[in-house]
C-alpha cells in the first residue's frame, strides 16, 4: 500500500488576524526556530500561536530574537490551541507529539518519515479522526516525480547517501556494529539494506529514505546505502528510480545546519513552503 500524504486545503485570512490559521511548533531548535521566524515575518492566513519544548525557561530564552513571545506549552495543549502542529522534535517523542494532534483532528506537518515508519497507525488515527499527515519533502528533492511514478508501476527504488563522518556520529546501527568512523582517509560504506532497517538504525540521519519509500513502492523495496565521506562537507543524496513511466535519478548536496550537522538547512525550508502552501491561492507541484 502507497502512503500519500499532501496538505488539505486550509482557509487563508489574510489581513484578519482573529481568523489566521493557528500553527504551534514541537520542538524548538534547528528546524523549530527557522519555521518561528519565517511565521513571525509573516505567512499569509498563518499565526504562531504556541511552542511545544522540554525546557519551557530556554523555549523563551530562545524566542529572544526569533519571534515574538507566544506560549510555550505541553503536548495536549498544543493540540487544543492549535489548527495546525509542525513536529520538529527528537524520534524518540515523535509520538507524544503526533497522537494528541491528530485525535484532535489537526494538520500535523512533519519531516519524520523515520518516525511514520516507526509509527505507521498515526495515519489511522489521522482517518478516523479527519486529521491529516502532511509529510514534507525535508532534505530530499524528487518526491512529486515518485509520486506520480507510483501511480504506475515502480520496479526499482534506490537511494545512496553520503555523509561528512561527524554528522554520523552516534547513529545506533554503528554502534551495535562496532562501526568506526573515525580518522577515515577514504569513504566508507557504513550501510547497506532497506529503508526500514536505515531508518531504524540511522533515526537522525535517513528521514530521507524513509520519506522516498513512502512516496514510492514502501520501505522493504526500497534500497539504501549510506557512506561516510571524509572529502565531504555536504550531506550528500542521490536517488535513482526505474519505472514504466520513467526513468530517472536525482542528486542534491545539502549545507548541514550549524546546530545539528546530521540535518541540512533546506529542511526547516521545505517545512516553511508546506506551511505557505496551505493558505496560498496557487501551489507548484503535487
Amino acid at each position: 500500500m502507497r502512503a500519500h500524504f499532501g496538505a488539505k486545503p486550509v482557509p487563508s485570512h489574510a489581513g484578519n488576524r482573529e481568523n489566521d490559521v493557528k500553527v504551534g511548533i514541537a520542538g524548538f531548535g534547528t528546524i523549530g526556530k527557522p519555521v518561528a521566524a519565517a511565521l513571525d515575518k509573516g505567512i499569509d492566513g498563518l499565526e504562531l500561536a504556541a511552542i511545544c519544548a522540554r525546557d519551557h525557561d530556554k523555549a523563551r530564552r530562545n524566542m529572544e530574537g526569533v519571534c515574538a513571545p507566544v506560549p510555550v506549552v505541553g503536548p495536549q495543549e498544543l493540540a487544543d490551541l492549535c489548527d495546525v502542529v509542525v513536529e520538529c522534535v527528537p524520534k524518540a517523542a515523535f509520538r507524544d507529539i503526533a497522537e494528541p494532534a491528530l485525535t484532535a483532528g489537526r494538520t500535523f506537518i512533519t519531516v519524520s518519515g523515520a518516525g511514520l515508519l516507526i509509527h505507521p497507525d498515526v495515519v489511522d488515527i489521522a482517518k478516523a479522526h479527519d486529521a491529516q499527515v502532511v509529510l514534507a519533502t525535508g532534505a530530499l528533492l524528487g518526491l512529486d516525480a515518485v509520486r506520480a511514478a507510483a501511480e504506475g508501476e515502480i520496479h526499482e527504488v534506490r537511494m545512496i547517501t553520503r555523509k561528512p563522518p561527524f554528522s554520523l556520529t552516534g547513529a545506533p546501527y554503528l554502534e551495535e556494529h562496532a562501526i568506526s568512523i573515525d580518522n577515515l582517509s577514504a569513504p566508507k560504506k557504513v550501510f547497506e539494506g532497506t529503508a526500514r532497517e536505515g531508518a531504524a538504525g540511522f533515526p537522525a540521519n535517513v528521514n530521507v529514505a524513509a520519506a522516498l519509500a513512502l512516496a514510492g513502492i514502501g520501505p522493504d523495496r526500497t534500497s539504501l546505502e549510506i557512506w561516510a565521506d571524509p572529502a565531504l562537507e555536504r550531506n550528500t543524496h542521490r536517488i535513482e528510480v526505474e519505472a514504466d513511466s520513467a526513468r530517472f535519478s536525482l542528486s542534491i548536496e545539502n549545507v548541514p545546519s550549524p546546530e545539528n550537522p546530521g540535518t541540512g538547512k533546506i529542511t526547516a525550508l521545505s517545512v516553511i513552503t508546506a506551511l505557505r502552501a496551505l493558505t496560498a491561492p496557487l501551489k507548484v507541484g503535487s
